[in-house]
C-alpha cells in the first residue's frame, strides 16, 4: 500500500484563473499534472491520496470532482475543555505557575486551534 500526503494542497491547487497576463502559469501546470495523475489512480487499487487544506473554499473544482477526491474530512475547531487540555499539554515542560486558569484563557480565545 502506498500513500500519497499533500499539506497545504491549496498552495498549488487553487482555482485556477486567467488575469490577461499569463496567471502564474507554473501553478497552473502543476495543477494539471495533479488532476492528471489523480485519474490515473485504480480506485481499487493500493494507491491512497490524502490532502490537506485550511482553505477548502479555494481549491480548484476539478480537483474535487467525483472520482478524485471522494471523501471529505473536516476537522472544527476544539471545544473549550479541548482548548484548555491543549494549554495544558503545551505547558507541561515550561516552567510555568502552579495555579495557572487554564480554563480562562481557553475561553479568552475560541477560534484558537493549538496549532
Amino acid at each position: 500500500a502506498c500513500i500519497v500526503f499533500s499539506d497545504e494542497v491549496d498552495a498549488i491547487g487553487g482555482a485556477r484563473f486567467d488575469d490577461g497576463v499569463g496567471g502564474d502559469n507554473e501553478v497552473q501546470r502543476t495543477m494539471l499534472e495533479i488532476v492528471n495523475h489523480l485519474d490515473g489512480f485504480d480506485a481499487r487499487g493500493n494507491i491512497k491520496v490524502l490532502m490537506e487544506t485550511n482553505r477548502p473554499d479555494t481549491l480548484d473544482p476539478a480537483l474535487l470532482r467525483p472520482g478524485r477526491l471522494d471523501r471529505k474530512v473536516e476537522f472544527g475547531l476544539p471545544d473549550l475543555e479541548s482548548r484548555t487540555q491543549i494549554f495544558k499539554i503545551h505547558t507541561r515542560t515550561m516552567n510555568c505557575e502552579r495555579d495557572i486558569r487554564f480554563d480562562l484563557l481557553s475561553r479568552l480565545c475560541p477560534n484558537s486551534t493549538g496549532k
